[in-house]
């Protein structure tokens, strides 16, 4: 509140942030009262980070994923959930214990709350975001690996197949140095944290990522927010515009709102 969001947004540097004390979020049991009825979006992959298919999506209520162990204790497969709740405001404030739109301004177009569920080793293979993200940490803890803006130097997969934000090399953390000799320079700018539950990882549109869940039950909102700031870097901007048609026309999920609540 001091700096205001977006003064973090114009430094354009990643910046974790402890929440104070007094704000108390809902943890598993507590999002699971309240939201157990909730449609939310179950991607599934082999437990693999050098998976190259893009993961596979349906739709159960929030209540299944907690109660069936398959999704949890599954060594041969990821499972995590996902539902934009933009459009449920009092389900945010709840979950997070505090005023969410007043510091995000979540609700205006394109933007999105994302509640993110996952179990111990979920994996998400390098990519950048071409929006803000601002990540609140509920429960469970996650490793993220950052590295600065670029395009060409991280080896962009295929973008005529929607891959254009993410990167050859899936995991920054095993990297073919004689293959992709250009990633050294922007790996030796990389940044390596652990979110904690009352944290929050602020992480500019633009910025290379990858994060690994590692506790038994994680669980995650982050906040996306879209900005002037993407002008800059026009190849995110191309990126975004054709992965969005992209994912319309071929049906591939894209975090859409979910109903509101009535």
């Amino acid at each position: 509140m001091a700096f205001g969001r977006d003064a973090l947004i114009r430094a354009d540097v990643p910046v974790v942030i402890t929440l104070p004390e007094s704000v108390q979020g809902l943890g598993r049991n507590g999002v699971a009262e309240r939201l157990g009825h909730l449609a939310v979006t179950l991607f599934t992959e082999p437990s693999d980070k050098q998976n190259p298919e893009r993961w596979t999506t349906r739709e159960i209520r929030l209540s299944e994923f907690f109660a069936d162990d398959r999704y949890q204790n599954d060594a041969s497969t990821w499972n995590r959930v996902v539902a934009n709740i933009r459009n449920r405001p009092s389900d945010v404030d709840a979950i997070l214990g505090f005023d969410a739109a007043k510091l995000f301004a979540y609700q205006r177009s394109l933007n999105a709350a994302n509640l993110w569920i996952s179990h111990r080793g979920v994996f998400t293979q390098s990519h950048f975001d071409e929006l803000e993200n601002f990540n609140v940490a509920l429960e469970g803890r996650k490793r993220f690996v950052l590295a600065p803006p670029g395009f060409r130097e991280y080896y962009p997969r295929s973008l005529k197949h929607g891959f254009g934000d993410k990167s050859q090399v899936f995991d920054f953390d095993d990297v073919d140095r004689a293959r992709y000799p250009k990633l050294a320079a922007k790996l030796a700018q990389r940044r390596e944290l652990v979110l904690e539950p009352g944290q929050m990882l602020y992480l500019p549109l633009g910025w290379w990522h990858q994060a690994e869940s590692l506790d038994e039950m994680n669980i995650n909102v982050n906040f996306w927010l879209r900005d002037p700031k993407i002008l800059r870097r026009p190849y995110v901007l191309g990126v975004a515009l054709y992965t969005a048609v992209f994912r319309k026309l071929k049906g591939v999920y894209n975090y859409e709102p979910a109903q509101a609540a009535s």
